[in-house]
Formats: structure tokens, sequence, C-alpha cells
């Protein structure tokens, strides 16, 4: 197996941390008898030798000792080396830049190069080797008319449930690869589909189906896979999670027991899901169908893939919504952490799991806090998703919390979802927000969710406490700088009913790096345009994050900024991306130059979906003027994928509350001008 090795100068080849003289160890390592060795030593080959998906020159190297490894029956899990060369080759399939890395092309050569020894351990011994061996065997092996025929014929000879699946996924990826050589595969697929096989062969099947010839599914696909799946729930054998796994503190090690206790179901409805796409109606009547059934591990896995599909696409899930917050009564206290985890991340559109929710607060208020080993206890995800849903039930738990000994340091941060029913939580949080020490270490920590949350109620007694903070902490006080400016929203807020106070100390604050911040808080409380205006004139020739703080500022002010319309159309042209978006915004709510300003915000629409709500509050703020680009709001609430979702990488968004708030302010912005 290691012929050759120690001619090998490894010395002079790199791997992710330097010289690769430790490699010859690590492929030693994975012939070893002792299992934790061999698992160790994976584990350093994908941490130095293929770090991230890396292709090095030791990575080269190893390439013929470790097909020579997983030729060997001498050694043992050569599965997870026959996982390590598939990766290892099939990296230079993605172009890089543009262009193919050139070590990655030589490393898929020296794969195909080797690629006979995946023939004959689709019919090893070790079981887990035939497992992993179709993949390879369909990716390097360039005969394809061959290939189809050791599939075939694996599949006439193949006694192993979990071998069949692989080699009904590997006939879906040889159908992609192989397109003259499809309509023969996809026959062989479709029979697989079909009784007598037996039901996870025809869900992976299915999901085969769905992703290369979604025309060759059956209409009643929803009715059939979710019999498959109760059919293979009923048959499935108890496990003890982890119980197959060795026990080393390995990156390897800890990903196979994080994986879910049926990995291989969760993995056979994520593929179909996959493949219908955008055929929502659908996947959401699967999914309320995998929700629904009576096995918990199905539903734990429907709840955990859930997260994806709300992520991604826009729809009514109230439904599924309803049936996620049913699973929080259930006795599988792993089932209703995932429903909790999922319905935490979907804010107002948890709604329908409310009762729930607050069903599961009240019963259990060891969940309202939740304590670390390190660093300071946090808000239970439970009562976190009840207020984040804006219900008013949240409210008395949280001030129950709110008057402990110690306050979790993201509670602030949940009060403003509840909007007005947050309001008998203003005083106790203007207590402690007045007991702070304004030179405490953990200044950022314990003011700044406590001053969001006083600012989205808008508590005009909560001025004291704020300017108290901003007159008494010390001027070298770490963090200092991030609690001014959310204290200097705070009183651009509500400062404006003690102005008498607040104005000398924004007054001060206009000649500092705050100065932006402090503009605008002074323009809110006291309107004097002469006061601000040379302060963002000057703004504007800083750096980018003032140059656009300034901008956003002059934005608001409207035609009265004419002044800094030279500096605007500096930063138009000069400026970094978001500085330019916000550049044109101003240009436009100032001097109406629709036609320098239009172009601009049309472009980063398109090229940074990061910036849609941005651009969607100039068109609001522009009213009727706003007609030129009103058709990207149309266009924005006529789609159906999340807008920070891209269809290209496979990127799922979990901003869900951004993109619904976009939503409802593209509707916001069309609705004066009848649009």
């Amino acid at each position: 197996m290691f012929t050759g090795m120690d001619e090998v100068d490894w010395a002079s080849l790199r791997h992710a941390y330097g010289s690769a003289e430790d490699v010859p160890g690590l492929l030693r390592g994975l012939a070893s008898t002792d299992p934790v060795e061999r698992e160790t030593a994976l584990d350093g080959m994908y941490g130095a030798v293929h770090h991230q998906g890396d292709v090095y020159d030791s990575t080269l190297a190893c390439v013929p000792f470790l097909l020579a490894l997983v030729a060997s029956g001498q050694v043992a899990d050569r599965a997870g080396i026959v996982e390590l060369v598939v990766s290892i080759g099939a990296e230079s399939e993605g172009p890089d830049s543009g262009v193919e890395s050139v070590l990655c092309t030589r490393a898929q050569v020296g794969v195909r190069a080797g690629a006979e020894v995946f023939v004959r351990l689709t019919g090893d011994a070790d079981p887990s080797v035939r497992r992993a061996a179709p993949e390879a065997l369909v990716r390097f092996l360039d005969e394809p008319a061959r290939v189809l025929g050791l599939l075939r014929e694996r599949f006439a000879l193949e006694p192993d449930d979990e071998v069949l699946l692989a080699l009904t996924e590997s006939l879906g990826l040889f159908v992609r690869r192989h397109p003259g050589h499809a309509a023969e595969a996809l026959e062989v697929l479709k029979a697989r589909s079909s009784a007598p096989n037996r039901p996870g062969v025809r869900l992976t099947a299915l999901g085969q189906l769905a992703v290369c010839a979604p025309d060759k599914l059956p209409p009643d696909l929803v009715e059939i896979a979710v019999g498959l799946l109760r059919e293979r729930s009923a048959r499935r054998p108890t496990r003890r999670d982890g119980a197959d796994c060795p026990h080393s503190d390995t990156l390897v090690g800890r990903l196979r027991r994080l994986r879910p206790s049926d990995e291989e179901g969760s993995q056979l409805l994520r593929t179909l899901h996959r493949g219908l796409g955008h055929r929502i109606d659908t996947r959401k009547a699967l999914l309320q169908g995998q929700l629904t059934s009576p096995d918990a591990v199905d539903r734990c896995n429907a709840v955990w893939m859930s997260a994806g599909l709300f992520g991604e696409w826009r729809a009514d899930w109230a439904q599924p919504i309803a049936l996620i917050g049913a699973q929080l009564d259930s006795e599988d206290g792993r089932l209703r952490d995932a429903a909790v985890s999922v319905l935490v991340d979907l804010f107002s559109l948890a709604a329908p799991a409310a009762d729930d929710l607050a069903a599961l607060v009240t019963s259990r208020p060891d969940l309202w806090v939740r304590r670390w080993e390190h660093g300071a206890p946090t808000l239970g995800d439970p009562l976190k998703a009840l207020a984040r849903s804006g219900d008013p039930r949240a409210t008395p738990v949280l001030s129950e919390v709110l008057a402990g000994r110690i306050v979790p340091a993201d509670l602030g941060l949940v009060i403003g979802h509840l909007g007005s029913a947050g309001a008998p939580l203003a005083p106790e949080l203007r207590r402690r927000l007045e007991q702070i020490p304004p030179d405490s270490p953990r200044i950022y920590e314990r003011a700044v969710p406590l001053m969001s949350a006083l600012t989205a109620l808008g508590d005009e007694g909560a001025v004291p406490g704020v300017l108290r903070l901003l007159r008494e902490m010390p001027a070298g006080l770490r963090l200092r700088d991030t609690v001014v400016e959310p204290a200097l929203q705070a009183l651009g807020t509500f400062g404006a009913a003690e102005a008498s106070e607040v104005i000398p100390v924004l007054r001060e604050l206009l000649e500092t790096e705050h100065a932006a911040a402090a503009a605008g808080a002074l323009w809110s409380v006291e309107g004097d345009v002469t006061a601000v205006l040379p302060v963002l004139i000057g703004e504007l020739t800083q750096g980018p994050r003032r140059q656009q703080a300034a901008a956003e500022l002059l934005a608001r002010l409207g035609p009265a900024a004419g002044p800094a319309l030279p500096g605007l159309r500096r930063m138009l042209r000069t400026g970094e991306p978001w500085a330019r978006v916000s550049a044109a915004s101003a240009v436009w709510r100032i001097g109406g130059d629709e036609d320098l300003a239009a172009p601009v915000l049309r472009a980063a629409w398109t090229e940074n979906p990061s910036t849609r709500r941005t651009v969607t509050a100039c068109l609001a703020a522009l009213g009727p003027a706003g007609a030129p680009l009103h058709d990207l709001l149309r266009a924005e609430l006529a789609a159906r994928r999340r807008h920070l979702a891209s269809p290209s990488d496979g990127h799922v968004s979990h901003d869900v509350l951004g993109d619904e708030q976009l939503l409802q302010a593209c509707g916001e912005a069309l609705a004066p001008a009848g649009a």
C-alpha cells in the first residue's frame, strides 16, 4: 500500500498548515488496527490535506496511496477513505473564479486514472464500502455504458437496503452527468420507484426523478411519498444515537454524533423536496404529510426540513407552522427542541403556533432563561419565539424575568416585537438601565438591549437614563462607541420630551466621530436644518460608514439639504456600493434628479439584493415621483422566492423577518400611487 511513500519529499509539499511532513503518519494511521487512530487520521486528512475542500500539492501526492488503501481488503473503515477520495476528485468540477484550479484538475485526473478500483469495490464484502463505491464509479469511470451496466448488475445482486439506496442515488447522478445515456437510466429509475421495491428505494427513486425528470413523476406523488414514508418508518429498527461511532473527540466523530437519528430518512425527503423546487403547493402538502406522521422521528426530520422551505419560499405557511406548534407538547425532547428552534426564527409568521408556544412557556418556567457555562444567560427560545411572534401573552412572563436577579442579555431585543403590548415593561426596563454603572466593562451587552427596547416602545421616561450614560461613560471605556449610537437613536426617537436637557448633549457630539448620528437625533428633536447641515456636509468627506450615515440623514432633510448635492454626486461616482445607494437616494429626494439616481438604485437592486429594503424606503418617501422604479416593487411582490435566497448557489436566507418587512414596505410604497 505504501510502496514509494518514503521516496516522496513530503517536507517540500504543503497542506493547510504548512509543511506536509506529517502526512505519511496520517496515511499509515488510516491503515491502523486501532479504530480511534484510524478516525484521528481521517480527521487529520480533512483538517489539513483536504482542508475545507481545498486541494494542495500534498493532496495530489496522497491520491495513489489512498487508492491503494481502499483497494486493500485488510484495511478497516475504507468507506470513509472512499468518500475522501470522491471529495478530492470531485472538487475540480466547479470553477474557481471562472478558471478551474490546476491542482483540482490534476486531482480529478489522478482519481480517474485509478477508477478501476471502484468497479471492484461495488462488490466488496463490506456493505459500507459498497455503499460508498457507486458514486465514485459514476464520477470517475469514463465508460458510461459500462457504468450503467454495472449499476444494473448490482441492483440484481445487492441484498443490503442502504447499498440499494446508494445505487439509486447514483443512477440520478449518472443521468445528470451523461445526458446521452439518460433515457435508459431513467427507465431503471422509474422501475425502482414502483412496487415491489422497498419503501426507501422507491422514495430515493422518486427524489432522483424529481431532480432529473419531473415529468416522469406520478400525478399522486404526495399520497405515494407519504405512504412510503410511513411504511418505511414502521419497518425501521430502533437504534441508539451514536452507538456505531467510535468514542473519539475528532471532527469526524463529532459530525457523526450530530447526524439526525434517521439521517437516511431525512436525506430521502430532502432530495425529493429539492427536486420539486418551486412547486410550492406540492411541497407544502408533502411537508404536512410528514408533520402528521405517527412516527416522531419522521416528524422531527420534517420540522428541521421546514426551516429551509420557509427560508427560501414565500407562501401561506400557516397550516404547516400550526403543525410544527403541535409538536411542542411531545414527550420527545429532540422533536420539541427542533420545533422551538424553527419557530424562534419565524417572528410574526410563528403566530399560528402561538397557542402551543404559550402553553409550553406557561408549563415550563425552567425554559424561560437559558444559562450557559460561559457567558451571560439568554432568553429561552420558547419565550423568545412567543415574544417575537408579537403575542401579548409573553408580556407578563417577560415582566417576571425582568424582576429576577439576573436579566438575560438579549431580553430587550425581543420587546419591540410586542408593539404596544410591551408598554407595561417600560418602567422596569428604565430601572434596569438606570442601575448600570457607566464604567461597566459589560456596558454594551447590558445597556444596548435595554435601550433598543425602550426605543421601540418610544418611552419618553427613559431620557434621563440615556443621558446619564452619554454624559458619564469614560472616554476610554471598551465598546463605548457601540453604546453611543444606540443612545443617540433612542434620543432621536423620544428625546423631544426633554429637549432642553437633550439638545446641549447632542450639540457637543456634533464635533465627534458620532457627528452623523448626533445630527440625526438633533434634527428629530429640534428640527433646525441650519444646525445639522454643515456637519453632515463635512461628514461626506469621511470614511464610507460615516458618508453613508450622513447621506441617509440628508435624504430625510429633503430639498432643504440642497447645498449637500455636490458632495452626494461625488459619492455616486467614487463611493462604496452601499454608500452609492444612500447617495442616490439622497440625490433623488433632495434634488429630484431621477436620471442620475434611478440607474444606480436599479443596478443595486439587481446586483445586491441586500439593498432592496433601503431602495424601497427611498421610493416610499418619494411617493408618486418614484414611479420609474415601481416595476421593481411589483416584481418583488410577485416573486415566490425570498429576496436573499439564491437559486444558483443553493443559498437559503434565514432572514425571514427582513424579507417579510421588505414585502410589507413594497406594498406600502405602492399603495399611495395606486400602483
